[in-house]
């Protein structure tokens, strides 16, 4: 598998002479930890990160330039997933801009790598364990799997009432398209 593959894009960006206040607003807003700093040829320069953010103080004075981590590293389209996730690890990097020809034109972060990692299905499971506990008030109720968009729940059901409420929940999960409970735990 290579980065193109599984790299995030588009890809949220910053200047250089990006005000540090908006700079730190996109990460916030973005839900991001590091986001790449470009020049007028989008070629990447820096990388802005959270880090960089608090070490301006609650002033936010000054321009990313002032405060971005510089030289950056990049990876290549065509690189080998395996490769970057070693790379991300050994150098404590939360995200790797990917390059083509130097131009930005996408991101890699740990949470792409870890997609990579577990199925949709797997997923759409924890999406409705997280229903359940909030229906019910406790995760230890019902045992769920899901295979192939089919939601297996089992556990103990008040009455037909409460069956009917936890099916109906569960096809409210994007990606369920149907919900079979069981009385015993699934396979």
């Amino acid at each position: 598998m290579h980065a193109w593959e599984i790299m995030s894009k588009p890809v949220v960006h910053v200047t250089m002479s990006t005000p540090v206040r908006e700079a730190t607003a996109a990460l916030v807003d973005h839900g991001f930890a590091a986001m790449p700093v470009v020049n007028r040829e989008n070629r990447v320069v820096g990388i802005f990160t959270e880090a960089d953010a608090l070490r301006c103080g609650s002033g936010f004075n000054g321009v990313v330039a002032d405060f971005m981590t510089s030289p950056v590293e990049v990876v290549y389209m065509d690189a080998d997933v395996d490769h970057v996730a070693r790379q991300m690890l050994g150098d404590r990097l939360r995200c790797v801009p990917v390059v083509e020809d130097g131009v930005l034109v996408g991101v890699v972060s740990r949470r792409d790598l870890l997609r990579r990692l577990i199925s949709s299905d797997d997923s759409i499971a924890g999406r409705l364990r997280s229903v359940l506990t909030d229906y019910s008030g406790s995760g230890e109720r019902w045992n769920v799997r899901v295979a192939d968009g089919v939601a297996l729940i089992s556990g103990q059901f008040e009455d037909e009432a409460e069956r009917r409420v936890i099916a109906l929940l569960a096809r409210t999960v994007a990606g369920v398209e149907r919900a079979e409970l069981l009385n015993q735990a699934p396979a």
